[in-house]
């Protein structure tokens, strides 16, 4: 029996788990071309890199575009000649986009909600620009988990970032192939691969509430190892005849 290194183990198990999402959820078609949200964290160079691999497998047959969006108001500065050649490494082309929010437009919204956003209509801009038809992003299951428990302690709503999401307004689909990939195996990716961090001084991030359920979902761990799948498998499993109409 093969001997695997305690990294090798780590690329093996992350595989495993994209490899598991993207069958499970039917998010890859033959003929697809998918364009890959490039920010420069550990999680979108992940990403690029797995979708890069598993394209050049037979079929389901597809190819990929890396894009990085700049916010031109936000200090955020990206190493846009690391991101080109670590995309062209992988034999994927890469674009830059630059484009700009304005805070003034709708005060109800936090800024990272109206920054996110601005950067994903600059997404479908490029998408669209390139002739794809499916835009990737980079969100892992630990990100799941968290929306869905603040969507339900801010929004009173069971929701959260579905593995695939058919967007008709902008005829593009969304997809996230790290869906069931461990955020704590991204991080010994990015160790293991030596990413290079980018400059990050976002003046809003203090804003979030993300990192708060950062930590709810590592208590509930504490008091239940298995939290994270029990969490995941309660999306399925809605029980409406116990909930109140």
């Amino acid at each position: 029996m093969a001997q695997f290194t305690e990294e090798e183990k780590i690329l093996r198990r992350v595989g495993q788990r994209f490899n598991k999402g993207v069958v499970k959820y039917r998010l890859i078609d033959d003929g697809d071309k998918i364009l890959v949200g490039l920010s420069g964290g550990k999680d979108s160079l992940a990403l690029l890199e797995l979708l890069a691999k598993r394209s050049r497998i037979l079929k389901p047959k597809f190819t990929v575009v890396a894009a990085h969006v700049s916010m031109t108001n936000i200090p955020y500065q990206s190493d846009l000649e690391y991101l080109k050649q670590y995309a062209e490494e992988l034999g994927v082309p890469f674009v830059h986009y630059e484009t700009s929010f304005d805070l003034t437009t709708d005060t109800r919204k936090s800024p990272c909600f109206l920054c996110s956003w601005n950067r994903r209509k600059a997404l479908f801009t490029v998408a669209k620009e390139q002739g794809c038809n499916k835009i990737a992003l980079g969100h892992h299951m630990d990100d799941i988990l968290e929306t869905l428990l603040m969507n339900i302690t801010f929004q009173g709503a069971f929701s959260t970032m579905p593995p695939r999401l058919e967007m008709r307004k902008f005829d593009m689909t969304i997809i996230r192939p790290m869906c069931l990939v461990h955020e704590s195996d991204l991080i010994d990716m990015a160790r293991i691969r030596n990413y290079r961090k980018q400059i990050k001084n976002c003046p809003y991030e203090t804003q979030s509430n993300r990192s708060d359920m950062k930590e709810v979902l590592k208590t509930l761990e504490k008091l239940n190892p298995e939290a994270r799948y029990s969490l995941w498998g309660s999306m399925t499993n809605v029980q409406k005849d116990l909930l109140p109409e």
